[in-house]
């Protein structure tokens, strides 16, 4: 017995043309394809189900006993569009046990889905479905336009053009475009920033956590609303001591600034990780081995970040009354402290995996 599969992995012939898989038979997968076509007739999972009907036929016309299903998935491409693929593989192999299978793809996602197919049954070819007039150009756009529907993908390259757009339009209609390329250049910067250190998704996950925290009544929101307080203190304790001395040249200001808000950006941090490991030891009833670590690494990045300011106020004759052994004494301690930290966190890294390994047989 033969199957020809033909995949829909981001449920397109549901939500176009409200027919739910998976679609066993002839008749019924042509039924579906022109429903869906009608629906859509630029959608290329048509011309894939089409094409799947047509290996069928072949497959019928050489002798063999044959059968096409078209499997669907999820609007939501990934982990649940794929189990839904597998369940509905699982159900076809239930009806035709020991069918060897011919995949039909389109050329754009349908072959990740591979190797879940092949763990179930055994794949004699893959045969990929183009359109004649315009191969090439037709894999590449639907390539692009499914990659687009990716929500990550989609907000790390439209985002930055409607940025541009947003900031010029704004800046034409205020009559200051050059303020408005100044601004486009700071957004993209903090922008292309952002992306780089995944800082975007960190405080989405931030976001996420501090919503769990709510509804589950954890302490670490009351902290993290504390650290959150202790930052903007720091900013209007620094924007304080900026403005509070004009007549100084614009480096000695930035100093200022940072000497000032510093203290409170620790404190937001200590509290912050204060937070967390106190919703751990009221869980596992033990604080985490990273709170050491992390607060001995935050004390190690204030000796040296108070360090480089006094060696830049030393060096540019800002401030005599720092001493040059003491501000090397500071940064020697952050430097310690944060090597110190790091040594830490490595060897409670080794000393967990010792008594794993121990257990593995030999």
């Amino acid at each position: 017995m033969r199957l020809v599969v033909c995949v829909d992995r981001d449920d397109d012939l549901g939500r176009k043309a409200g027919v739910a898989g998976p679609v066993i038979g002839r008749t019924s997968v042509l039924d579906s394809a022109v429903r869906l076509g009608t629906a859509d007739p630029g959608d290329a999972d048509t011309n894939a189900m089409f094409a799947a009907v047509h290996l069928r036929d072949e497959i019928a016309a050489a002798g063999h006993e044959v059968e096409v299903a078209v499997l669907t998935g999820s609007p939501k491409v990934g982990v649940l569009s794929d189990q839904r693929v597998a369940e509905q593989f699982d159900q076809v192999l239930t009806r035709f046990p020991g069918a060897t299978v011919h995949l039909v793809s389109d050329g754009a996602e349908d072959e990740y889905l591979f190797p879940i197919l092949a763990s179930r049954a055994r794949i004699d070819g893959v045969h990929r479905v183009y359109i004649r007039q315009s191969a090439s150009i037709e894999s590449t756009y639907y390539t692009l336009v499914r990659a687009l529907k990716d929500p990550k993908l989609r907000a790390k390259t439209v985002l930055p053009f409607a940025l541009v757009l947003l900031t010029l339009g704004i800046a034409a209609a205020g009559g200051v475009i050059w303020w408005g390329m100044i601004g486009l250049s700071v957004l993209l910067g903090v922008y292309l920033i952002f992306w780089t250190f995944d800082i975007d998704e960190a405080i989405i996950d931030s976001i996420r956590s501090a919503s769990t925290d709510i509804r589950q009544g954890s302490v670490a929101f009351g902290f993290g609303l504390f650290a959150v307080a202790l930052v903007a203190a720091g900013l209007l304790s620094g924007y304080n001591a900026y403005i509070g001395h004009p007549s100084e040249i614009p480096l000695a200001r930035i100093l200022f600034l940072l000497n000032a808000g510093l203290i409170w950006w620790l404190g937001a941090g200590f509290a912050w990780e204060a937070g967390r490991a106190l919703r751990r030891y009221f869980v596992r009833g033990r604080l985490p081995s990273s709170f050491p670590i992390a607060t001995t690494s935050i004390i190690g990045i204030g000796f040296l970040v108070y360090g480089v300011i006094y060696l830049i106020e030393l060096l540019e004759s800002l401030s005599g009354s720092t001493q040059l052994y003491a501000i090397v004494a500071t940064i020697v301690t952050g430097l310690a402290l944060v090597i110190g930290a790091a040594v830490l966190s490595q060897y409670l890294k080794t000393r967990t995996a010792a008594p794993d390994a121990a257990t593995l047989p030999t």
